[in-house]
């Protein structure tokens, strides 16, 4: 049918998915392929958080929920911020949502009305754009580049700002990048924001995930803005579905009552499970899996960057490398079918993360293995005759 809303027709595709999709196809053939492609950590679910789902379900926890989650859970991630960030966070204020996306579209829906904008990153995470455009607001693209360390300013706010503009989304650590904002351009952001009376939101999914320091919560030097995490990324917990909104107090009857129409409550069975995230032994074992991701990430760039590709800003968290490729191609779509198709090597093309520079740029992400990645890099030294020297 060709009568599809056009809300509906204007939806992109996530490009990485299509490449997946074929590369299931090769596998079944018999291809051996390696995917670097999707942001899903490699890692299964810790020990610990798999029991603790099981035994909800054998404890009967299969019930809805309150639409902001269990109070118990609330209460651990409170916790949770204490320890790590030095904050006390009232409990009431954490809504748990099924997945950061929903936390995405509910904060979205809260903020804006049809035809306002909000500031985005380019390059940034391609979903972004398309919340927006469900609720039938704007995503309002700034270009950035290594000079800005890939992230937005003050200044892009300053020039960027319009009568239409509701707020401003910021990532740290970002995905594609890996790059973070300190706690200082955190808070220069926040004052930008505030002088305009717009909203400042800001994706912390990757918390955890960092290598040489800590990332600051915007909630350090701005408590009235909006934190969306996750427990897919730092707490391997993808296909459970969980995540949470730290929203000013003020809001959370709003995002309640959005949460109780559009997805009644979020999984009970997972929400018990991730009440053993937070457990010692569940703490101990993510950060072993931090540093085998550094171990991974510092394979990557020294060898990318020996076979003549250019890191243009160092990644400093989350697990992707975004890698200019302009030495080797002009179209970075194509060149990412050929290395799956030739190559078994499963990539994502920039255009996923924007207009910005994207045919030049491809996101390499480092969840496999050691052995993989070495293997990904030979394979690379081969197709583009570029010599490679590993241990």
């Amino acid at each position: 049918m060709s009568n599809w809303s056009e809300r509906a027709q204007q939806i992109e595709s996530f490009k990485v998915m299509d490449l997946l999709s074929r590369a299931n196809e090769l596998k079944e053939q018999g291809r051996d392929i390696i995917s670097m492609g999707a942001g899903e950590p490699d890692f299964s679910t810790p020990p610990l958080v798999a029991k603790a789902g099981i035994d909800a379900i054998v404890a009967g926890e299969t019930k809805y929920t309150p639409s902001t989650g269990i109070p118990a859970l609330q209460q651990a991630i409170a916790h949770f911020y204490l320890q790590r960030y030095q904050l006390t966070i009232a409990p009431e204020r954490i809504v748990i949502t099924s997945g950061a996306s929903a936390g995405l579209l509910m904060v979205f829906s809260l903020l804006t009305d049809a035809n306002d904008n909000f500031l985005l990153a380019d390059p940034g995470y391609p979903c972004n754009k398309q919340f927006l455009r469900v609720i039938e607001a704007k995503a309002k693209n700034i270009a950035v580049s290594k000079e800005d360390n890939f992230q937005l300013t003050a200044k892009h706010i300053d020039l960027a700002w319009d009568k239409d503009t509701a707020g401003v989304l910021i990532a740290s650590p970002a995905n594609p990048t890996g790059t973070m904002l300190t706690k200082e351009q955190l808070s220069s952001l926040s004052a930008s924001v505030r002088a305009k009376q717009g909203y400042l939101v800001v994706d912390e999914l990757y918390h955890g995930l960092t290598y040489e320091e800590d990332a600051h919560s915007v909630l350090e030097v701005d408590d009235d803005a909006f934190v969306i995490n996750s427990f897919s990324k730092y707490f391997g917990m993808t296909g459970w579905r969980l995540g949470w909104v730290v929203a000013p107090k003020g809001a959370v009857s709003s995002l309640e009552r959005l949460a109780q129409n559009l997805f009644i409550s979020p999984s009970t069975i997972a929400q018990h499970a991730a009440l053993a995230a937070f457990h010692p032994q569940t703490l101990l074992e993510l950060e072993r899996r931090r540093w085998e991701f550094k171990a991974r990430r510092d394979l990557l760039v020294a060898g990318l960057e020996e076979l003549g590709f250019k890191i243009e800003a160092q990644p400093q968290g989350a697990f992707y490398l975004y890698v200019n490729a302009s030495r080797f191609t002009d179209d970075s779509y194509t060149f990412c079918w050929q290395l799956l198709e030739d190559d078994g090597i499963v990539v994502t093309p920039g255009i996923d993360f924007g207009t910005n520079q994207s045919n030049q740029f491809i996101r390499f992400s480092y969840t496999t293995s050691i052995t993989d990645i070495k293997r990904v890099l030979r394979r690379l030294s081969i197709r583009l005759d570029q010599p490679l020297h590993l241990e």
